[in-house]
């Protein structure tokens, strides 16, 4: 539809919406008259908005003579009038020693990403964390306190899940470290499923070399991996929800937001938003009624996918707020972050 709009038209709709991702509020003809390049009044500027609103672009949310884009107005704008800003050497810096995964697991790399974006968007920043059933890479279990060990799990993209498991009272670690040279012999290169089959069995068949102590460690580690069967299929991680009340001013609004927010909840939303990057290559945009998910919360989302070393898409990273979000500066910072974690991950 771009191409069918003139110049002045195009120049008018633009200056609509960039003053509507400003303010948030409808835009009148003489706050455009302002702003224009060229000597139009306010009448000439109306017939305009007029002839936008019948193609559907803009509408009036009251009375007044302000107009405010539709959601199919805010696509035509992000895909044809948009012009996306750079990073700055400073942003990218942050954003890189941000995520520096240094010390720390994957997941916890996602948490400070998703924070991350959410400060420098002023919006809800959300992560879909990769799933964890790729062959493990290495084990690990370290005595905590009497009673309580962590153990580490590595898999083969590099993703670290610590858990804390109850052992017998009194277990040396001499017998922490028997029981993790045991499953990383037996256990690598299989995922956590696989691993917990085999190690079960061997067990039940007596065919381990472990004694009565070290199996009972090796038992308790198992029943702790069975235990979280969710983190297998991923985790969804959202962070600065508070902010999409900010620009909550009536009751319908908030209504809206809290629909969303009950939708962030759900396994399925997580599901579907992986289905969805893995579909699509680089930055994706999803504005109001084009997101089945978070249709009817009047919100916009901005999401890109990150890869494991084979290209695989395993994530997803993005911000979601509401539709006048400022695309040019927040679609650059979603994909150079998507392009961080990859790397950190491959």
């Amino acid at each position: 539809m771009i191409t069918e709009l003139n110049q002045r038209s195009r120049e008018i709709f633009r200056l609509i919406v960039d003053a509507y991702v400003a303010t948030g509020e409808p835009v009148g003809s003489r706050t455009i008259s302002r702003r224009l390049g060229m000597a139009l009044s306010p009448a000439t500027i109306r017939n305009v908005m007029a002839d936008l609103e019948e193609q559907g672009l803009l509408y009036a949310p009251h009375t007044s003579a302000g107009r405010i884009p539709t959601e199919a107005g805010l696509r035509l704008f992000v895909n044809g009038l948009l012009e996306i800003g750079s990073l700055s050497e400073d942003e990218r810096g942050s954003i890189e020693a941000k995520c520096a995964s240094s010390g720390r697991s994957l997941q916890d790399v996602l948490g400070e990403a998703s924070t991350l974006l959410s400060g420098l968007s002023h919006c809800a920043g959300l992560v879909v964390a990769p799933k964890t059933d790729r062959p493990l890479k290495h084990i690990e279990f370290v005595s905590l306190a009497p009673g309580r060990a962590l153990v580490v799990l590595v898999n083969e993209d590099g993703l670290v899940e610590n858990r804390v498991i109850e052992v017998p009272v009194g277990v040396p670690a001499a017998t922490l470290q028997m029981v993790s040279n045991f499953l990383s012999a037996k256990l690598v290169g299989r995922t956590l499923d696989e691993a917990r089959q085999a190690v079960l069995c061997e067990i039940e068949d007596q065919k381990t070399e472990l004694d009565e102590l070290s199996q009972r460690v090796v038992s308790a580690g198992l029943a702790t991996w069975a235990g979280s069967g969710g983190q297998s299929s991923g985790q969804l991680i959202v962070r600065g929800q508070a902010k999409l009340l900010e620009d909550v001013t009536a009751l319908s609004d908030l209504e809206r937001v809290r629909a969303l927010f009950e939708a962030l909840e759900t396994k399925e939303t997580m599901l579907r938003l992986l289905d969805a990057t893995g579909k699509g290559d680089g930055v994706q945009i999803f504005i109001g009624a084009e997101n089945v998910l978070f249709g009817h919360s009047g919100c916009s989302l901005i999401i890109s996918p990150f890869q494991n070393s084979r290209e695989q898409v395993i994530g997803a990273i993005g911000v979601i707020g509401p539709t006048r979000i400022n695309y040019a500066r927040i679609i650059p910072l979603v994909d150079y972050t998507a392009k961080v974690i990859s790397r950190l991950v491959g």
